[in-house]
């Protein structure tokens, strides 16, 4: 039997097959989109990691799409859009049906299974603008051809789709920190949870005939270490660590510094009704409607924030810390002013695990250095 619950991120109740229960802690990410330069990093750490084996060869549970043209399976969020159809948002309230709420006959949720040969280019559209670029065209904001990288993994959501279609029970959420986990030993293989995943992040594996996704990389949290696809981002574009309850946001923990209180980072497709907890950075250079569309009505706004960043230290200190430690940070402060100041991030104890300068220091050096009698060509 269907409950009403409660989406912070549509503003408004919406039905859910199970009732509302959050954890004590949510695990959640921040991603800069406007830092990614698409290297795969961070989804090669992931395939080595985790999905290596038999079976899992096309498995991707970390990938990064170029926008507008790419996605991985092909097609996956323009499909659920248009099987949702025209809906639309008052003001900041998502006033249209979530998966949820727009159900075909004797489906407890709207979505599909993707086809073999959906899976078969991870990297379709890779690096392809949103137009070609015409003679005499000049640069200016935002672009007129444009394209930027959407990094993408299990959302690990407040509502997973996948734990609602899942007729074994299978699939859990958590108490501890919100992770969302297939259980292999009740798992049968019914890929329930691939049709109803909106962002296709549940994967089946015929070679074991059961079910699999992100794991958030749980031994290594359960350790206070970030998780793998953070880790070894070589642009710092991203940040792991635990979310409060969006009533009541602590500001000294950068995640809900970004997310709740400065709201500069914003859900993927919040109008679906999941409430992911991976949230994005809007990119700073793509037209505002595109942007609604993927991270609903507050993206002009965040966009505008994030180009006016160092009117706030406090944001500059907290994109400043992504990538600059392996630990989870459960709180940062900000010292000084903007020129010599310093981001410090914390542990769960408050105890210090990294200093980061917030401008990063310039030093000169003459063309010419008289005491090893050598000229240098490069003087900066």
């Amino acid at each position: 039997m269907s409950q009403k619950v409660y989406n912070w991120q549509i503003k408004r109740k919406m039905t859910y097959k199970y009732q509302e229960t959050r954890p004590k802690k949510q695990v959640a990410w921040v991603f800069d989109t406007n830092k990614c330069i698409a290297c795969q990093t961070c989804t090669m750490a992931c395939k080595n990691a985790w999905t290596s084996g038999k079976g899992q060869e096309y498995m991707w549970w970390n990938s990064v799409e170029t926008k507008p043209w790419g996605y991985y399976p092909l097609g996956y969020d323009v499909r659920i859009l248009e099987m949702l159809g025209s809906q639309k948002w008052d003001g900041e309230k998502y006033a249209g049906k979530t998966i949820f709420e727009s159900l075909p006959h004797g489906e407890e949720i709207l979505g599909y299974i993707p086809d073999h040969d959906d899976y078969l280019y991870p990297n379709l559209g890779e690096d392809e603008s949103s137009e070609p670029v015409s003679q005499g065209q000049y640069l200016k904001m935002p672009h007129q051809p444009w394209m930027f990288y959407l990094q993408r993994i299990c959302n690990h959501c407040t509502y997973p789709a996948c734990l609602a279609a899942c007729p074994r029970k299978a699939i859990y959420k958590r108490e501890e920190d919100g992770i969302v986990l297939i259980d292999q030993g009740r798992c049968r293989g019914y890929q329930e949870c691939v049709r109803g995943c909106p962002y296709k992040k549940s994967f089946f594996r015929a070679y074991t005939g059961k079910s699999e996704k992100c794991i958030s990389c749980y031994p290594a949290i359960e350790n206070g270490v970030q998780t793998e696809c953070v880790v070894n981002c070589i642009g710092k574009t991203r940040l792991f660590g635990y979310k409060s309850v969006w009533t009541n946001p602590r500001e000294e923990n950068p995640i809900d510094y970004l997310v709740h209180i400065k709201k500069i980072a914003l859900p993927l497709y919040p109008q679906f009704g999941l409430e992911p907890n991976v949230y994005y950075i809007p990119p700073i250079n793509v037209p505002d409607a595109f942007n609604k569309m993927l991270f609903g009505p507050g993206a002009k706004a965040a966009v505008q924030m994030y180009r006016k960043a160092y009117e706030d230290k406090k944001i500059i200190a907290a994109l400043i810390l992504m990538g600059c430690t392996d630990k989870i940070i459960h709180s940062f402060s900000v010292k000084g002013d903007l020129d010599s100041g310093f981001a410090f991030g914390y542990d769960e104890k408050g105890d210090e695990i990294i200093s980061v300068p917030i401008k990063e220091p310039i030093i000169i050096r003459k063309s010419y250095d008289g005491e090893r009698d050598v000229y240098r060509f490069s003087v900066t």
